[in-house]
């Protein structure tokens, strides 16, 4: 393999029954940088039936030329359409960096798209970065062992460098309406045989019953110090007065307190709030991977040496369990 011949960052701009998610739009932002850094373009996939129109979104956030694939075999999301599209556009294009969202697709398609191309894939990406040196390396940095450290990872020999990143973890760029961009009708030629192989008989939609915590603009997040459900209740009487959600470390959802789908981590989800409250939060390296991106983090913890102080931007040490209403009930006065 020639690696010279290999060159721009491409992003797997995923898109949901028309809809662009928004993962795509914050690794074009990430992408954006990365290209910048080594003088090159940045490339969107878009890939589905009737999604051309997108494709100016994704030029306003960031991407230089959109590879529209747009057929009747890819109007649903199935492994093998997916994965052959993107292997055509990786064997014609040759890309040097593909970037794809750690959603449900995501962590399907990444780890099949780099088998099927003989490639490595880093999946769970909290950080990437192109070396400042003369070899301006590609460096893709994961929690590794547990999340008790950061592994750099570097794909020296095989392209495309592949990652996967979760929701929220990078910033999407501001859009801008001036940018121009080129947008490509990309031809694949499919084995149908290989696709029929697995059939999609139904899609059944649960109806979202919880508020998606990497979507909300303030968290008050519990950890062990909140201790029960009469603990978290007051939590979220405060976030209710700032208008926005509950969540909670992996310690709680283990000890069933909190259901998973608030659980804030390596293992649960990224956020990336304006306000982020920590309240009896020790600061364990593996849930600062999913909140140190906040904008303004607040913690709440009666041990002064807690780590959850070092990523802080204002730290309160005392009894949570009295500061909480104490901050509920101003809230109440501020608002009267």
């Amino acid at each position: 393999m020639n690696l010279s011949d290999h060159k721009d960052v491409y992003v797997f701009a995923e898109q949901r029954e028309g809809k662009l998610q928004n993962v795509a739009l914050e690794l074009l932002g990430k992408a954006r940088e990365l290209a910048d850094a080594n003088q090159e373009k940045v490339v969107a996939m878009l890939l589905g039936k009737d999604i051309k129109p997108l494709a100016q979104t994704l030029i306003e956030h960031g991407a230089d030329r959109v590879m529209v694939v747009d057929y009747d075999l890819l109007r649903d999301y199935m492994t093998e359409a997916y994965t052959q599209a993107i292997t055509a556009i990786i064997e014609s294009e040759k890309p040097s960096i593909m970037l794809i969202g750690a959603t449900t697709i995501g962590r399907d398609l990444g780890p099949r798209v780099s088998a099927r191309n003989r490639t490595g894939l880093t999946a769970d990406a909290t950080k990437l970065e192109i070396s400042d040196d003369e070899a301006h390396e590609f460096r893709m940095t994961r929690p590794a062992f547990g999340g008790n450290l950061m592994a750099t990872i570097l794909c020296k020999n095989h392209r495309p460098q592949m990652s996967t990143v979760r929701p929220g973890v990078m910033q999407k760029m501001a859009a801008d309406s001036s940018r121009k961009g080129e947008v490509v009708d990309f031809s694949v030629n499919f084995d149908t045989a290989k696709i029929g192989r697995v059939k999609l008989i139904k899609t059944v939609k649960e109806e979202k019953t919880v508020a998606d915590i990497s979507e909300a603009k303030i968290l008050v997040s519990g950890g062990r110090g909140v201790g029960t459900k009469d603990g978290f209740a007051k939590l979220q009487a405060l976030a209710t007065e700032l208008g926005g959600e509950v969540s909670s470390s992996r310690a709680m959802v283990d000890a069933g307190v909190m259901d998973a789908s608030r659980q804030v981590g390596q293992t649960g989800k990224t956020v990336r709030p304006a306000l982020y409250v920590a309240c009896g939060i020790s600061g364990a390296i593996q849930h600062l991977a999913g909140m140190e991106e906040s904008e303004l983090i607040v913690a709440i913890n009666k041990d002064k040496f807690a780590p959850i102080f070092q990523v802080a931007d204002l730290g309160i040490v005392g009894d949570l369990h009295k500061i909480v209403p104490m901050l509920t009930e101003r809230l109440k006065t501020m608002q009267k």
